[in-house]
C-alpha cells in the first residue's frame, strides 16, 4: 500500500508546458509515475513529446478528467495564478492537488484552501516539494532516484530535508514521503500524514521533520500520544537559528519560547518520540528503533 499516492494514481500536470512543468514532467514520467495530460487554455489539443511518450494538453482540468479519469493534479503555475488552478482542480473534482508552487500570498492560500476542503479535495502544499511512493509514483519535485521503497513513512515540512533523510535511509527505503510545505499555510498537515500512515500496514516506522516557528509540531506531539502507536522519530530544523530573527519558511516564527526548536523538541520527547539533533543522528535513530522492533518481534 501507500499513501495518497499509488501506482494506479492518474496524473495531470497544471503549467506543464511552461518550463519548470517540462522539466518536471519528464522527470516524473521518468520515474514511472502516470501522466495522463496536461492543462493549457492556449495550448489545448496538442500532445507534447517527452523522449518515447506523448502527453495531451487539456484546456481544463474537467476536460483532463472527463478524457483520462485522472485524479491527481500538479500545480506548477506562477504564483498570482495558483489560487485559480487549485479552485478550477476542486471545482472539476480533482481528488489530490499538489501544489509546487513557492510564494504564493497567504490570503490566497487560505482561499483555496477553504475551497478545496468544501470541494473534497486534498491539497499539499503549496511550497512543497510534493510527494513520492518510490517504485510506484512521484507527484512534484523530489528526486526519485535517491531511495527505494520500504517500510518508513515521512513526513516533513523542509524539501531538502526530505531529500536527506531519503537518501541516509536510501538501504532501508520508504512507503510515501510527503513534503508538506513550510508556508504558514498548508493543506495537509503532519497530523494528517501521521493518520494516514498509522492507518498504513505497510508502514513500520514514522519520520516527522519539522523546523522552528509555529505550533504544528507541538499538535503533532499531541496527537501522537493520544493516537499513534507506531514508532516515531522527530527531528526539528533550526537548532542553531540565532534568538530573535525569522529564519526560513514564511511560516518560522518564533516568539519568546514558543516556536522554538528545543520547545518543540521537548513535546514530541513528552510524547514518547525519538529526537535526533541532527539528520545524520536522526537517521541513525530510525535504524536503531526498526532494529528494536525486529528483535521484540522475534523474542
Amino acid at each position: 500500500m501507500a499513501v495518497y499516492l499509488t501506482k494506479e494514481s492518474k496524473v495531470l500536470v497544471q503549467g506543464m508546458t511552461g518550463g519548470e512543468g517540462m522539466k518536471h514532467t519528464r522527470r516524473m514520467l521518468a520515474a514511472g509515475t502516470n501522466i495522463v495530460g496536461g492543462v493549457n487554455p492556449r495550448k489545448a489539443g496538442r500532445t507534447v513529446d517527452f523522449d518515447d511518450r506523448g502527453v495531451p494538453v487539456f484546456g481544463s482540468v474537467a476536460e483532463g478528467i472527463h478524457a483520462t479519469g485522472a485524479d491527481v493534479s500538479v500545480v506548477f503555475v506562477p504564483p498570482a495564478f495558483a489560487k485559480a488552478a487549485v479552485v478550477e482542480a476542486a471545482d472539476a473534482g480533482i481528488g489530490l492537488a499538489v501544489v509546487i508552487t513557492e510564494g504564493i500570498p497567504v490570503h490566497d492560500s487560505v482561499a483555496f484552501h477553504a475551497h478545496a476542503k468544501a470541494k473534497g479535495t486534498r491539497v499539499i502544499g503549496p511550497n512543497c516539494p510534493g510527494l513520492i511512493t518510490p517504485g510506484q509514483s512521484n507527484a512534484g519535485i523530489i528526486p526519485s532516484d535517491i531511495t527505494k521503497a520500504g517500510r518508513v513513512g515521512l513526513v516533513s515540512k523542509s524539501g531538502t530535508l526530505t531529500y536527506q533523510l531519503m537518501y541516509e535511509l536510501r538501504d532501508i527505503g520508504f512507503s510515501t514521503c510527503v513534503g508538506i510545505g513550510g508556508d504558514p499555510v498548508v493543506g495537509t498537515t503532519h497530523i494528517d500524514c501521521l493518520a494516514a500512515f498509522q492507518d498504513d500496514p505497510d508502514t513500520e516506522l514514522i519520520v516527522l521533520i519539522g523546523e522552528i516557528g509555529g505550533d504544528a509540531e507541538e499538535r503533532a506531539a499531541a496527537y501522537v500520544r493520544e493516537h499513534v502507536t507506531k514508532p516515531v522519530v522527530g527531528y526539528i530544523a533550526g537548532f542553531t537559528a540565532p534568538e530573535g530573527r525569522t529564519m526560513g519558511h514564511a511560516g518560522a516564527i518564533v516568539s519568546g519560547s514558543s516556536g522554538t526548536a528545543q520547545a518543540k523538541k521537548e513535546a514530541l520527547e513528552a510524547a514518547g518520540v525519538s529526537v535526533g539533533n541532527t539528520p545524520t543522528e536522526t537517521a541513525k535513530l530510525v535504524l536503531a528503533c526498526l532494529e528494536r522492533g525486529r528483535a521484540a518481534a522475534h523474542s
